[in-house]
């Protein structure tokens, strides 16, 4: 059992957050969780934890509260809706907040629960769902360096590695870049691999070169081959996703830099479309929208 704080309100139970609230059960933290569906969190229920109405109700008499949602409007409703986690937060409890936001938002919500008396963390993770299942992602967090060592007991049975950037909206800032750069890459391997095919090159040999080559990254090896045996099964991040991190990042890069960020617009309208054509499909299809030999008629 842990040794401090030992309940935990867990709001969120996608892809990510699913393995990341069995993760609290299996250190043995008593545990309340919500989603908006409930079918997500019979496996769950069955290993202990209790099903909550409502955030409000997981969050009553939580000593942290953990969200992992999709977006700033699903956390806003998480915290500050109605229903939400803040109306009924203890004075003093952890405010974890894990999902990917925009970092206006990450510092708005700070100010809002700290006047309610809690103490935010932005917390954003990277890794996959097997990840997040075993305890092996990698945490970025912005907060004072006193709450995250109080909050250490709340992170690390989810995080083999925490990085700790600096204060509160500092691991969004870290998160929205490398989700930024995540879709640039994804973008250019599709383009990439298109233009291999539609030249006839040799696929197994063009993948051999992308893996031991100086574009490799764990991101573009992991898609690559997926990408060219058109595999979408199990998506592990999906293109809507990735276009809202993506538009996320680009509003941050406008209001810091003094140039266009040509690029990441060019990477968020790619986006854009592929959130039209599968926004619920792992990004990987990316390659379906770019393949079209120059000459093809249209769809």
């Amino acid at each position: 059992m842990p040794q401090v704080l030992a309940h935990v309100a867990f709001i969120g139970l996608g892809r990510m957050g699913h393995g990341m609230a069995g993760r609290y059960l299996d250190a043995g933290f008593t545990v309340a969780v919500w989603n908006r569906s409930r079918a997500k969190a019979d496996d769950l229920i069955a290993r202990g934890a209790r099903f909550a109405s409502s955030p409000a109700d997981a969050a009553e008499n939580a000593d942290a509260i953990v969200t992992m949602v999709a977006d700033d409007a699903a956390s806003r409703a998480a915290w500050l809706g109605p229903d939400g986690a803040a109306t009924t937060a203890k004075t003093g409890a952890l405010a974890i907040e894990c999902s990917t936001v925009s970092y206006q938002y990450a510092l708005d919500l700070s100010r809002e629960l700290t006047a309610r008396g809690l103490t935010y963390l932005d917390c954003p993770v990277t890794g996959l769902p097997d990840a997040a299942a075993s305890g092996k992602l990698t945490l970025l967090v912005g907060a004072e360096a006193a709450d995250l060592e109080r909050a250490r007991p709340f992170l690390t049975p989810v995080g083999s590695t925490i990085r700790h950037f600096g204060p509160v909206g500092s691991g969004t800032v870290y998160k929205l870049i490398n989700n930024l750069m995540g879709a640039i890459q994804i973008v250019g391997l599709a383009e990439g691999l298109a233009i291999a095919e539609q030249a006839g090159l040799d696929m197994k040999l063009v993948l051999e070169s992308i893996e031991h080559g100086v574009t490799a990254s764990p991101g573009v090896i992991r898609h690559s081959r997926r990408m060219v045996e058109r595999n979408f099964a199990d998506a592990t991040f999906t293109a809507a996703l990735r276009q809202k991190d993506a538009a996320y990042a680009v509003t941050l890069a406008e209001s810091l830099l003094q140039g266009t960020p040509l690029v990441s617009r060019a990477a968020v309208a790619v986006y854009d479309k592929a959130k039209a054509y599968a926004p619920d499909d792992d990004e990987a299809k990316m390659i379906e929208l770019v393949s079209r030999p120059k000459d093809s008629a249209p769809n």
